[in-house]
């Protein structure tokens, strides 16, 4: 049986196919429509997971939302009533709860002959499930912190098998998702999805202004969290969002109290300098305490070991290396679209495993379920930007040659690396979530110290403090972090070894940690591969990856990732069993 799942008028929008409970496949809209964090209706994404499934939505029957306006409605009115909220913000949550409310007629515009059953799934028990599902765990605690949905902000359960039995919730206005939205804004960071920059702009400083940020934000003796109001607009006056077919646009969420007591908001252009280093490393700790204390409450309150996080917050990779583990827990899972994104998923899960009550069959270990491409569609996008390459071998600055081999692929791409040259790298089938693990990546050596100012600049044209993750083959993860644990979705940040700080300046944070991505032989043969050459090469089992983009969604087509390739200054691409290489003196 199909279940189409979907993040829909929502950020992140996003669908996938479940098959008698397994991924068919999954994509989010953005890697189609090429709009970051795209939020309205994924009709394009849709129409990829259907196709990939062989499919039409009117075959389908069931699909699963990630939303239900009906959820939480008296606690709502009170809100409005209370708080007198400004009528824009008020008439926006309504318009976007009425296009949810009517899902079934945008279906029908894509297929008119859907007829299938459209199941409301509460915003976080999608996210519970679809952390709680995916895991190898028979019984787990699980727990969702986020901004909002559904007039929530943290809800936690125990997974049993195919139920999730909910234990409590964390109520509108109460949110750490809005404290770290809020900050992040506060620290010049305007834009949806701009907290991972402010969590690593925290290693460069000291928590100074921890104590001004817990009369914001504390812990309660129930498990739970409280923020205090005043500091905030959304709990007050309101605070306008556009969730309809665009780019999300949030506004400013904290209040002129915040500012005066806490540092005075920085404005667009500033320079960042100490005291936004200090600020940023407050807010990452007063988080993880607020965090730590829920995460305790929840050991206690289940006695498990096994702990699924879920909800934005869930991304919070460097709270993750740490905070399960001095909890009392010592299993994690984090499924690897923990965002919005993934409550697809988890819509989708839900209905078949609480609702249906079928048996779990499926562990996720992978995420390579987005679209791929075959080798006469990857010849034909080399064909249409390069006309005539096979015959001339080389054209506009650029020699194009199709490997002799896999292994002659590897050496030679490794041998390059190893030399200095950036390698965006096009392989298989996108990633599931907003991490590039191997599929749609750039590579760099971990050894040169200059690799992360050369990337920042010449091709991701960012912000010179964001840092990069290494990945590194599984067998070796012990040799170079503490503790050794596998992560195949950079979902955490561990210590590297002393000794090893030095061999991978450019994978090492100020704070000589790393965001880990372990890589395992079954699930991407030819990326572990790839490492292995490279370590035959220098020694070293490790590489930089980043994201295949610049300020842009990740890739996903081979015409966009030879576009990125000629608008950057990559020194190769390999796309499939295809080489692309700049001549030397081009870019003189």
């Amino acid at each position: 049986m199909d279940i189409l799942g979907l993040n829909a008028f929502h950020a992140d929008s996003s669908a996938l196919l479940l098959r008698d409970g397994s991924i068919v496949s999954a994509v989010e809209e953005e890697r189609l429509n090429r709009v970051k964090h795209w939020s309205g209706f994924p009709a394009r994404a849709v129409g990829s997971v259907l196709e990939a499934g062989g499919v039409a939505l009117s075959g389908v029957p069931h699909v699963a939302v990630s939303r239900d306006p009906r959820r939480h409605l008296l606690r709502r009115l009170f809100f409005v009533l209370r708080r007198r909220p400004q009528l824009a913000a008020v008439r926006s949550r309504l318009l976007n709860v009425r296009q949810v409310a009517d899902l079934s007629s945008r279906l029908r515009g894509l297929d008119a002959g859907f007829a299938g059953r459209i199941h409301h799934v509460e915003h976080h028990r999608a996210h519970l499930a679809s952390a709680f599902y995916c895991s190898p765990f028979a019984e787990a605690a699980c727990l969702t912190v986020d901004g909002f949905g559904d007039f929530v902000s943290s809800m936690s359960a125990i997974g049993q098998g195919t139920r999730l039995e909910v234990l409590d919730e964390v109520p509108f206005p109460h949110s750490l998702g809005v404290f770290y939205t809020a900050v992040t804004q506060l620290l010049g960071f305007p834009h949806y999805g701009d907290e991972y920059k402010v969590m690593a702009l925290g290693s460069f400083g000291r928590p100074r202004f921890a104590e001004p940020l817990r009369r914001v934000v504390r812990a309660t003796a129930d498990g739970r969290f409280q923020t205090d109001t005043r500091y905030f607009r959304h709990a007050t006056e309101g605070v306008t969002m556009s969730w309809d077919d665009g780019q999300p646009v949030l506004g400013p969420l904290w209040s002129p109290r915040l500012a005066a007591e806490v540092l005075p908001a920085r404005a667009a252009g500033e320079p960042l300098t100490e005291v936004h280093f200090d600020l940023a490393a407050s807010l990452q700790q007063v988080f993880e305490e607020v965090l730590l204390a829920r995460l305790r409450w929840l050991q206690r309150r289940t006695g498990l070991r096994a702990l699924c996080l879920a909800g934005g917050c869930a991304l919070n990779s460097v709270a993750n290396g740490r905070l399960p583990a001095e909890a009392g827990f010592t299993d994690l899972f984090v499924q690897p679209a923990a965002g919005d994104a993934g409550t697809a998923l988890g819509a989708a899960q839900y209905v078949w495993h609480h609702e249906m009550g079928k048996e779990r069959t499926f562990t996720m270990d992978h995420v390579y379920w987005g679209p791929g491409y075959t080798e006469d569609r990857l010849r034909a996008a080399l064909e249409a930007r390069f006309p005539g390459f096979a015959a001339a071998g080389q054209v506009d600055g650029v020699r194009l040659q199709r490997a002799a081999s896999e292994e002659a692929l590897l050496g030679e791409t490794a041998r390059a690396l190893a030399g200095g040259a950036i390698v965006g790298w096009f392989q298989g089938r996108t990633e599931w979530g907003p991490r590039a693990l191997g599929n749609r990546s750039i590579l760099a050596d971990p050894r040169r110290p200059e690799t992360k100012a050369i990337l920042n600049a010449r091709i991701k044209r960012r912000e010179d403090f964001r840092p990069f993750a290494p990945s590194i083959l599984l067998e070796r993860v012990g040799d170079y972090f503490e503790p050794a644990r596998p992560d195949p979705f950079m979902v955490t940040v561990l210590p590297l070894r002393e000794e090893k700080r030095g061999v991978i300046p450019a994978a090492a944070h100020v704070d000589g940690t790393g965001r880990l991505h372990t890589v395992e032989r079954a699930q991407n043969p030819r990326y572990w591969a790839l490492l292995k050459a490279f370590e035959k090469e220098t020694g070293v089992p490790v590489l930089v990856n980043t994201s295949f983009n610049d300020n842009e969604p990740i890739v996903n087509t081979p015409e966009e990732a030879i576009d990125c390739f000629l608008r950057t200054r990559m020194d190769r691409l390999v796309l499939g069993d295809w080489v692309l290489e700049r001549v030397a003196g081009w870019l003189a």
